[in-house]
Parts: C-alpha cells; sequence; structure tokens
C-alpha cells in the first residue's frame, strides 16, 4: 500500500468485469458528490467488451477518474488488490462497476466517520433492478456491528463502505467468493467496530445472473468462511448460519 499522500483523499475502489452498461453510471455518481477530494480507481479485469474504453472516456476529461487494466482475467480480489496498492487515500471506499451512489454520499459518511470516531461504515441502501426502473425498499444499516454481530449479520453492502486505512492498518482482499465479507471480518477481528450510517445514500444493482441470489451457492460458500477461514466449530458456525440465514430473509423478504 502506498502511503495516504493527505489526510481527506478518498480512495475509490472500483473492480469492473463485462461492465460497459453500468460503470458509466457508477462514475457519474462519484463525480455529482458534492464532496471533491477524491480519487476513483476503475480497474477492469480484462473485460470481453468495451468496458476499459467507457472508463478511457470518462478518463480523459476527468482526471480524477483513474483505469487501470489487469493482465489477465483474476477476479474481483485481485482487481480490488489493484486498486488499493494504487490508492493514495487516507480513506479507501468501495463502489462496485454496477452500482451507484446517491448525491452527499462522501460528505455525509465522512462527517458521520469524523462525528463517531469511526474507522470504519456503512450505510443504508435500496436494491434496484438490472435496468433500473425498479427500486427496492430501504434496506436500514444497524447502529454498529463488532466482528461477532457480523458473523450473524448481511447488513453490510460493499459499496456503501468506507474505511479509514490510517487507524485500521493496511489490509488486502483474499481471492475468495465472499471477498468483500472476509476481509469486513479480518478488520473487526483486530478490535474495530463497524458504524452504520441510517442514510439512503446507495443504490445496489441486482443483475439477473448475479451470483449473490444463487442462495444456494451463497449459502455453501457462507459456511465455508465460517469452517475454513474464520475458523468456527460446527456448532458455532450452525449458530452463526442460522441467524445469519434469518437475517438474509428478512431483507429478502421483499424487493
Amino acid at each position: 500500500m502506498i502511503n495516504p499522500v493527505t489526510d481527506d483523499l478518498v480512495s475509490i475502489i472500483t473492480p469492473a468485469y463485462k461492465a460497459e452498461r453500468f460503470v458509466g453510471e457508477a462514475i457519474e455518481s462519484v463525480i455529482a458528490q458534492d464532496y471533491g477530494n477524491w480519487e476513483m480507481i476503475v480497474v477492469d479485469d480484462r473485460s470481453p467488451d468495451d468496458t476499459g474504453g467507457v472508463v478511457e472516456r470518462y478518463a480523459k476529461n476527468e482526471p480524477r477518474v483513474r483505469l487501470i487494466r489487469q493482465p489477465e482475467n483474476a477476479g474481483p480480489a485481485s482487481a480490488r488488490n489493484a486498486a488499493l496498492d494504487a490508492g493514495r487515500g487516507r480513506f479507501v471506499a468501495f463502489l462496485d462497476s454496477d452500482d451507484r451512489w446517491m448525491a452527499g454520499k462522501l460528505r455525509q459518511q465522512l462527517a458521520f466517520m469524523s462525528a463517531n470516531a469511526a474507522v470504519f461504515s456503512f450505510t443504508s441502501f435500496r436494491r434496484i433492478s438490472e435496468t433500473g426502473d425498479k427500486v427496492g425498499h430501504l434496506i436500514r444499516a444497524p447502529e454498529r456491528l463488532d466482528y461477532r454481530a457480523l458473523l450473524t449479520n448481511t447488513a453490510i453492502a460493499t459499496s456503501s463502505v468506507i474505511i479509514d486505512r490510517a487507524a485500521t492498518g493496511s489490509f488486502r482482499m483474499t481471492k475468495t467468493y465472499y471477498d468483500d465479507f472476509v476481509l469486513w471480518l479480518e478488520i473487526l477481528k483486530r478490535g474495530h467496530v463497524a458504524h452504520g450510517l441510517d442514510a439512503d445514500l446507495l443504490r445496489y444493482r441486482v443483475l439477473g445472473q448475479s451470483v449473490s441470489r444463487n442462495k444456494v451457492n451463497s449459502s455453501r460458500w457462507v459456511w465455508r468462511t465460517y469452517r475454513e477461514i474464520e475458523g468456527l466449530d460446527p456448532i458455532s458456525a450452525a449458530r452463526c448460519f442460522v441467524s445469519y440465514a434469518w437475517h438474509a430473509g428478512l431483507k429478502y423478504r421483499k424487493f
């Protein structure tokens, strides 16, 4: 990780694969923020479409947008790590290429972190359909999650997260199915707490072929995270899994 160059710079991490339809909307939602000290690092993971070309066209007119092209397709964890290595900011924000931020997201969330001495924060959000014409109910962020609470909860949307890496220390993504969930657990295991900002600041796009919609496969990987990465015994893993599934059911009981 490159040492942060300023205390208030936000490095926005955006992995992108086959994202030409949506990545422009993600970039525009960042450019429209009323907090201006950011850099957006979009990593094209060897997309077969024009993802890189779309990003290049934005970067031509907006120097805060930067494109990294991966030499080979290596998955979202590797793409995020490439952006983390290139980022210069104290704060790291995540925004997936098919999601978008709402107006004022960066300003409000950074002010919330400052007021609460938070080193890890996330926000409430709404899901949207693939075409963006259907907007779901508000999924509220709980006030706080520690390591044990996060093991049993699905509350953190990746594209809502901001981390103060000057306080957490350096971190990298693990190449696994839920690289984001594993990172959140790793940081909270260090003794930090994730603070939830209950404000409607993110639109999370649900794609028709999204792996997160494959409930059986997702459940299998949550279980593997408990057992193989977190090292939970079978009884503890089962208890966490039941609670995790219950929270997921509440979150997805309606669109």
